[in-house]
Parts: structure tokens; sequence; C-alpha cells
């Protein structure tokens, strides 16, 4: 069986639903035959964009409310058979200049969501998306679920936290919660208006514009990224297995690339645009991790899951994506 026809006939609420990686699972669970609600605050510059469900807009519910609003989390978990958590502010920039509202977003109404569940619905279960940034400046490499948890900014700090409510509502309250820590998720469908939430599709924008793609310093950091059908089945696998509750894993990709090489395969692959180093700006150089890439020994042991899309088929894939969409997003 094809792990989203586990969802046939489910109840499913995606917080985040009109994102990038909470559109890609709605489509996916749709599919499948589960009743999804989408649900998302539409807050400008963080990646909501109605275009992202316009070809299954008649087979779902959306619903547009801000998940600290404790009302409406009360009324849309209940019946839910399944809460994918996604809603998130994600740019690690924007946490630094704007703390507050990071801390608000990725940990305040991460408990308040949890409380939501436990009062009205505690059979749910819940899919969280956490963050690699919660590890911090690697000590070593990969980096597996046994490595610190040292995060370098405001965002990594709230993404631990928000994480470790899940964990305990799941180990105390028995809402069952699992954490799913992303690295460098990539794929139609994500945010290219500006280059805060991630270098991936700023370097994509730049290459199918025929701009310059700008490295910050010598360009060798590594990095690991994942294809979001891959991140998808991830979700759908913690979701539907109960070895996962309680959990957190780390997802990572295949092989790790350095941004050098990745912008110089961007360029290839769209057959315009260049590559330009650039001083590091300070305030990203302040909360620059270096090299990271991730050990993804645990989910697969434990669920199965492995990343399957090569690197350069799914940029491919997202390069076509936006060449016939891309005014959808600008």
């Amino acid at each position: 069986m094809n792990v989203a026809e586990r969802f046939a006939g489910s109840q499913v609420l995606v917080t985040g639903g009109l994102g990038f990686i909470g559109s890609n699972l709605a489509r996916r669970l749709v599919g499948a035959g589960a009743d999804v609600t989408v649900m998302d605050a539409m807050i400008p510059d963080y990646g909501g964009n109605p275009f992202n469900v316009h070809d299954i807009r008649d087979r779902l519910t959306v619903n547009i409310s801000d998940v600290r609003d404790r009302a409406a989390m009360d009324h849309l978990i209940q019946g839910k058979d399944y809460l994918f958590n996604l809603a998130g502010q994600v740019s690690h920039l924007d946490s630094m200049r704007d703390p507050f509202t990071d801390l608000d977003i990725n940990c305040r109404s991460q408990l308040s969501i949890l409380e939501s569940c436990r009062h009205r619905n505690p059979g749910v279960k819940v899919v969280f998306a956490g963050s690699r940034q919660q590890y911090g400046r690697p000590q070593y490499l990969p980096v597996d679920e046994q490595h610190p948890l040292h995060p370098v900014d405001v965002n990594g700090i709230n993404k631990l936290a928000g994480e470790w409510y899940h964990i305990l509502y799941s180990r105390t309250y028995g809402v069952r919660a699992a954490s799913l820590r992303l690295t460098n998720t990539y794929g139609p469908g994500q945010l290219v208006k500006h280059s805060r939430q991630g270098f991936i599709a700023w370097f994509l924008r730049q290459a199918l514009e025929g701009g310059d793609i700008e490295l910050f310093g010598d360009g060798t950091q590594l990095r690991d990224l994942t294809f979001v059908e891959d991140v998808v089945d991830a979700f759908l696998l913690a979701a539907s297995s109960e070895r996962a509750d309680g959990q957190a894993y780390n997802l990572a990709g295949e092989t790790p690339i350095s941004l050098g090489d990745l912008a110089r395969l961007l360029v290839e692959i769209t057959g315009q645009g260049a590559v330009r180093h650039v001083p590091f700006p300070p305030e990203r150089q302040l909360i620059d991790i270096g090299s990271y890439y991730g050990s993804a020994a645990k989910i697969g042991a434990e669920l199965g899951w492995r990343p399957r899309t090569p690197l350069r088929e799914g940029l491919e894939r997202t390069i076509r994506y936006y060449r016939d969409h891309l005014r959808h997003y600008l």
C-alpha cells in the first residue's frame, strides 16, 4: 500500500497549509481520499499562497485563520484524526530582527495548539515540523539525533522549544506527537519573493532570471537538500506509525553538496545566470552554521524512510514548475 493510501477517509488538519510543504502534503492527502482542511494566516512574506492549491481548491477546505487564535484552533481540531503542524516563522534573519514575533508563533502558539488538542481532541495524532537549526553549529558530521542542541539564533531556540512541547504532551498527556527536523527542503511551491527563507529558492530565482547567484564567502559550505515529495513521505510515515509517538527524527539528503557546486549546477540546468562570490553580510555571518549535513539513519531504521529523489532530478522538476508558474510567486 502506498503510504498516502493509509489516510483514505480520515479527517486531516494542516496548519500552514497554503505554504510550501503544507500544500504539497495537502495535495497528496486529497489524492489519497482524505478529508483535508488547510489553515493558514496568510501573513505577508511567510509563504502562504492560494496558487499552491489552485488545482485542488474544490477538493479541500481552506480556513484563513492564525494558529495564535486559540478559539479557531479549538474549533478546527475537533473531529480530526491527524494534525500536520507546519505553521511557523521560518526565517532565521527575521527571528533575530523581530524575536518576539518568532517567540509568539514558534513557541507560545505551539503550546496553545497542544492545549487545544489536549482539551478538544486528545486522540489526534500530531506531526510537527522541526528544524536542523535546532542543532546550531555542528560538532561532528553527519549530525544525528544524539548531537548536542545549541541553536545559534532565536528561531532555532523557539523551534526547539516548540518541538519539546510536542514531545512532552505526547509522553505526559497522551497527545500522540512526533517531530521531523527538516533540512533545506526544496521543490514546487516554495517562496521565491525574497531570500530570507533559505538559499535554495533564491538561488533558483536568480538563475531563472539570468542574474548572478551570490555566494557568501568561498562557497565551500556543505549542505544536504531534501525534495518536497520525499519530505511529504516522511510526514505521512510519522503520522501513520505508533513507533514515532514521542520521537524526533532527522531528515537528510542523499549526498551533501557545497553551495558553490549547487549554484553551478543550477546555472548548468537553467542554461543561464552566473555565480559571483560576495563578502558575508555581518548579520548573516553571526548566525551561519558552516557546513551541515545530517544522518537519517534513525528514521530509516524505525519508519523505513529515505530520500528517493536524486538532487538533479528534483532541481529539474522544480525549475520546470517555476518556468511555467513563476509569475504567481513574485
